[in-house]
């Protein structure tokens, strides 16, 4: 597939999942590198949705540490249990939160985050990362974000 993405911003939120969950798969299909494929779903994501920031957390040597991502310049690794992502990977569930000023024991990568999501990627019962997205608005996310991120994640967990 070229790398090209069909980006729609007229359509509802969900109808902009629907369109760009398939170029991510074409995206993403028939290469086995996953660091190269996080680097292409967050960029995707990045352009379709225009979010401060969106990227990947990797789980290695009892940390989570900076994967992929786009946007501004962001934590490099966080402790299990620490910040929204570090609870998604202890606890192995998905974060919606509309005030990140609100969640106990935010880490504040970015000054100008207001709302995030982060989706664990779970492999056979086990955390292998997370999936954090940031917007600069307050209750930017929401069960629509959640329902298609998470077949994104399935995507790379495929």
């Amino acid at each position: 597939m070229a790398e090209d993405l069909l980006i729609i911003k007229t359509e509802s939120k969900e109808e902009q999942y629907q369109s760009l969950i398939p170029q991510i798969q074409a995206l993403i299909s028939g290469e086995d590198d996953l660091i190269a494929n996080l680097a292409n779903i967050s960029a995707a994501l990045k352009e379709q949705f225009g979010w401060l920031w969106v990227g990947f957390y990797l789980v290695k040597d009892e940390e989570l540490v900076l994967g992929p991502f786009q946007g501004p310049v962001a934590c490099t690794r966080i402790k299990s249990g620490k910040g929204v992502c570090g609870r998604s990977w202890q606890e192995a569930k998905t974060f919606i939160v509309e005030d990140v000023d609100k969640f106990p024991g935010h880490i504040a990568c970015s000054s100008a985050s207001r709302s995030e999501i982060v989706l664990p990627i779970l492999i056979d019962g086990v955390v292998l990362g997370v999936l954090d997205a940031d917007s600069a608005e307050l209750a930017q996310f929401d069960e629509v974000d959640e329902k298609y991120l998470s077949q994104v994640i399935s995507l790379i967990s495929a």
